[in-house]
């Protein structure tokens, strides 16, 4: 495993007090330095599938079911745990609990204890052993999946691809085309949506309402009707025609929702009105993976590369391009956290390394373009 980090690139001061320590990184990088990542992470035999961040710690997972855990700042391996078959494909966490989506169709329920040393236990596997109970001896719990087959209604059906969380409740979106909400503090399956007509690849959630991407070319925007406890679609968009939307992100206000497509392009839609306003070809090839903090979105690829764009009123400006991975980008995670002017992006690879990058916040774009290559790209606003 190589884990070190430059030191003309970045210098850790530590403190006394346990907590996370203070990134200090030069305000005007060298005009000379070379385009890398401030750290290399490397363990996984299998592609990464998928990130998240737990406290000082960095959560990854792969096509196997192992979860690696890798311990800030000096990133170094401090535990694995895993359990069932199949892929790990998504991981969100909601304080000391850590949800991992599966492909053998399950959710499972970590906790972090750090009285016992921060293992992380196994609680619970969703469907609940109290969900099926509850529901295998009424006939009206089982819907048809297919001829002579037939399924609870808690169960999914095909992978799941994706999970978010919003208000107390967690979404699961499958290959089933279903989309599911559980609730956290008990663990719950409260509904079942028929949400699309082909695989859910990306879920998001801000201010309220869930959104869906998905294979079929559209993104649906989901709200919850709180008296009811029940969910209703509040809008769709649609991309390209035969595109298959792969990501999905939205402004922290909630007003503009952005969809990376199998052909390259970033689309954004007005979430009043449901109304698309531009298109940018961000890449030649597929969009994997998207994040955003603030104005910034980084967007992945298959072409191998990270491109970095600044939101602006009518579109996106494309400020660098972040390469280094020797496979196509699969998975990407943005640190909430401030970082000596900036923040710290997370990306996984089909490559099965871990990279960590510094992108500054843009009044810092001059200092970044000095570390990164930057070409030329099209950007088209539609009104």
């Amino acid at each position: 495993m190589n884990h070190s980090i430059p030191k003309s690139t970045l210098a850790i001061t530590t403190t006394n007090s346990g907590e996370i320590p203070v990134y200090k990184i030069p305000k005007t990088p060298s005009p000379t330095a070379t385009p890398c990542p401030l750290s290399v992470i490397t363990g996984h035999t299998e592609s990464v599938t998928c990130i998240a961040l737990c406290g000082e710690f960095i959560l990854t997972a792969s096509h196997g079911k192992e979860i690696m855990v890798w311990q800030q700042p000096d990133l170094r391996l401090f535990t694995k745990f895993g359990h069932g078959s199949g892929s790990v494909k998504s991981l969100i966490t909601i304080g000391t609990l850590i949800f991992t989506a599966h492909q053998d169709s399950k959710i499972r329920v970590w906790r972090v204890s750090r009285n016992l040393d921060n293992v992380f236990k196994l609680v619970d596997t969703l469907p609940t052993t109290k969900d099926y109970v509850n529901n295998v001896m009424k006939n009206s719990s089982y819907i048809q999946t297919r001829r002579n087959h037939k399924r609870l209604w808690i169960e999914h059906a095909d992978t799941i691809s994706c999970l978010s969380v919003c208000n107390g409740l967690i979404y699961s979106g499958s290959w089933d085309r279903t989309l599911k909400i559980w609730r956290v503090s008990d663990f719950k399956c409260l509904e079942s949506i028929k949400a699309h007509d082909d695989a859910i690849n990306a879920l998001v959630s801000s201010k309220g309402v869930v959104f869906s991407a998905s294979a079929d070319g559209k993104i649906k925007g989901w709200g919850r009707l709180e008296k009811e406890g029940v969910h209703y679609l509040k809008g769709v968009v649609e991309g390209h025609k035969d595109v298959s939307i792969n990501a999905v992100v939205v402004t922290g206000d909630g007003r503009v929702v952005y969809g990376g497509g199998s052909d390259g392009y970033v689309m954004g839609w007005l979430v009043d009105g449901w109304i698309r306003v531009f298109e940018v070809e961000a890449h030649k090839m597929s969009i994997m993976c998207m994040c955003m903090k603030g104005d910034i979105l980084c967007t992945g690829s298959t072409d191998k590369s990270i491109r970095v764009w600044k939101r602006e009123v009518k579109g996106l400006t494309k400020i660098g391009v972040m390469n280094g991975h020797g496979g196509p980008v699969k998975c990407l995670q943005v640190s909430p956290s401030s970082v000596g002017g900036g923040f710290l992006v997370y990306s996984g690879s089909i490559d099965k390394s871990i990279r960590v990058w510094w992108v500054p916040n843009g009044s810092k774009v001059e200092d970044f373009n000095s570390k990164i290559t930057n070409t030329d790209i099209t950007s088209r606003t539609l009104f």
